[in-house]
């Protein structure tokens, strides 16, 4: 079973992060003489989450002529919501096409993009590329160095990878998020020992806001110390801060406390009637009681909300609750749905390959 918290931490990559950057760009995506109909609403089918919708736009402003470095910008943001990350570099690829040496900014900012969705789909030698070429437009840039390191180490390289995590680390020494991505990388290539290094130092931080708070209580809890992260919640969870109330509700399932967690997420949802964690927590309560029926309703109410951001776990968990109702064709279904909307996730290809087996 999946839960959000444990998934898609790298700080530049969520579906979140996207949208969040196209709030950022909107703003300068009107004017000129030519008409940007189609680009504007591109964007702010973005912003709802709505990707395909937002593809749909953006191709027809391809075909009708409208800006093009916007429109295969745009694009490429589309398809990387979807987790088409192949298409989406094709889609910055031809953007920077029509970028010149007196755009600096707009090329760095597709770049950003480009590295981002090289790095999902593991062309670590596109990655070191791409982020050298990040910084040389910006020395500065930690993220550029981030996703250096990042493949360095999936390159087998630890020297080199350590070298940069250390420079980002060093452009931005209070940066929790940082540090917890690291950690996550180390953690993927079964190094979570080098990881635990940089958690450590991030502790030392003292946090000064309720989101420093809620990044406190993450560290512990990847450093599974359960009763530590939810004592470093308690400022964030008093503010009724959402995400920090999502992770205590998983510091309960953790610890076994299901009543609490089941308790915490409806609390979420009383906040926050569209919350996808929420639904996808009161599913994992409803699993962990054996009861994959009410599970099973818990994960259709939230596929029926608004918007993909924070439906990959509710999908992925969908296929778990038909195997433990042991109707594996459906599951198969489910799980080969899922492997064509998320085809970078290794659990859903293994997932499937399983469900291959059963009868």
């Amino acid at each position: 079973m999946r839960n959000r918290t444990e998934r898609n931490r790298h700080g530049l990559t969520g579906i979140a992060a996207v949208a969040a950057a196209v709030l950022f760009f909107c703003g300068g995506c009107a004017g000129g003489k030519a008409s940007t109909a189609r680009i504007d609403a591109g964007y702010k089918a973005c912003e709802s989450s709505d990707f395909r919708g937002a593809q749909s736009s953006f191709e027809e402003a391809v075909n009708q002529g409208e800006d093009p470095l916007q429109a295969y910008r745009g694009l490429g943001i589309a398809l990387m919501g979807q987790a088409r990350y192949a298409d989406a570099v094709s889609a910055f690829d031809q953007a920077l096409a029509y970028t010149d040496d007196k755009m600096p900014q707009t090329v760095k900012d597709i770049l950003e993009y480009k590295i981002t969705c090289q790095y999902r789909l593991k062309d670590y030698e596109g990655t070191v590329k791409t982020g050298n070429e990040l910084t040389a437009l910006d020395d500065k840039l930690g993220m550029a160095y981030f996703y250096i390191g990042a493949a360095r180490l999936n390159l087998g390289n630890q020297e080199e990878a350590r070298a940069n995590f250390d420079y980002a680390v060093s452009l931005d020494p209070e940066n929790y998020k940082l540090y917890l991505d690291i950690y996550s990388v180390y953690e993927e290539a079964k190094l979570s020992g080098v990881g635990d290094e940089y958690l450590q130092t991030a502790l030392g931080i003292a946090p000064k806001t309720t989101e420093d708070h809620y990044n406190v209580g993450r560290i512990y809890f990847y450093l599974k110390e359960y009763d530590e992260a939810a004592s470093a919640l308690i400022p964030a969870v008093s503010d009724q801060y959402g995400p920090a109330l999502s992770l205590m509700g998983q510091i309960y399932m953790e610890k076994g406390d299901y009543d609490n967690a089941r308790a915490t997420y409806l609390q979420i949802l009383n906040q926050d009637s569209a919350s996808k964690d929420a639904y996808n927590g009161l599913a994992l309560c409803a699993l962990a009681a054996s009861n994959p029926d009410e599970a099973l309703e818990y994960i259709t109410k939230g596929l029926g909300l608004d918007g993909e951001d924070g439906k990959q776990e509710l999908y992925f968990n969908e296929i778990v609750v038909y195997e433990k109702k042991l109707d594996f064709m459906t599951a198969r279904d489910k799980c080969k749905a899922y492997v064509e909307k998320y085809p970078t996730d290794e659990a859903g290809v293994k997932e499937l390959a399983f469900l291959n087996t059963r009868e």
